[in-house]
């Protein structure tokens, strides 16, 4: 909508049944203040009367909204946040699933082990009776499960440095893509103070913390990186807390510009090297 447009209204140059067109000129355009445009769209022909163009500015809304989300859940951040939930829906079912098969395998054989491995071992098996045989094709739906975990996981781990290369570069591609899912995407990522993400995935204790249960949780899902896991206890808060500040300047970064910057993580390596050098002065 051009500014000549928004003083007409947004329906300027749209045809009354044209739904799609209204949502376009809604989504695109802009005006610094509103006008009569009910008064406008009847003088101009678009609307019969005030009703109507109330009805009309409803249609194109709600179609501009729901293009709106479609395009959001489209967008490239989105698809790595579904990804890595249903990797770690996979392997969450694929755990289960493997303990049903070993505890079943148990009262059949007596050589039955147990996780992911075994009921791969246990899905190539020829069955000799009925009850191996449903066995067996359980052990097969493990197997296939986490086949399909392994190949989420290859995809994350290809498409996270695309989405986000410095948080990737830093988080390493499987935590970066657990940081968006958890944050509900890069954008929402990147809005967040550092302390916000060092407790991303700890809600539950940040709550017990809250109501007096609990003491204060210094990191969440960021533990699983080795700056964080691999440090000495006394110096691990520290840690979380310079990790998580570099990962939200990793994530503005992407977001805002996409640009790549190596000494983002050169700066996180010098900044770790201290902190753990603190422990070993002691």
């Amino acid at each position: 909508m051009t500014e000549s447009d928004a003083e007409e209204g947004w329906f300027a140059g749209v045809e009354p049944d044209d739904a799609e067109a209204g949502a376009r000129a809604i989504r695109e355009g802009s005006v610094d203040a509103p006008a009569d445009w009910p008064v406008r769209a009847v003088e101009s022909g678009f609307a019969a009367d005030e009703s109507n163009y109330y009805a009309k500015l409803r249609a194109a809304s709600i179609r501009a909204t729901r293009d709106a989300v479609t395009e959001r859940e489209r967008a490239d951040d989105r698809q790595l946040v579904h990804a890595v939930r249903a990797m770690d829906d996979c392997e969450s079912e694929a755990n289960e699933l493997a303990e049903r098969v070993a505890e079943w395998a148990g009262t059949l054989f007596a050589d039955a082990g147990t996780g992911i491995e075994y009921a791969r071992e246990l899905a190539e098996r020829e069955p000799e009776s009925p009850v191996e045989e449903r066995l067996v094709a359980l052990a097969r739906r493990v197997a296939d499960l986490a086949d399909e975990r392994d190949d989420l996981r290859s995809f994350v781990e290809r498409q996270a440095p695309a989405v986000a290369p410095n948080l990737a570069d830093l988080a390493g591609p499987v935590l970066a893509a657990r940081l968006v899912a958890l944050a509900g995407g890069l954008e929402s990522l990147a809005k967040m103070p550092g302390g916000t993400v060092q407790v991303l995935g700890a809600e539950n204790a940040l709550f017990a913390h809250l109501r007096g249960r609990a003491s204060s949780p210094k990191h969440g899902v960021i533990y699983t990186h080795e700056y964080v896991r691999g440090t000495a206890p006394e110096q691990r808060g520290s840690a979380a807390r310079t990790l998580s500040g570099k990962l939200v300047i990793a994530a503005r970064i992407d977001h805002y510009s996409g640009e790549r910057k190596p000494e983002l993580k050169e700066e996180l390596d010098r900044r770790m090297a201290a902190i753990r050098s603190r422990g070993d002065d002691k």
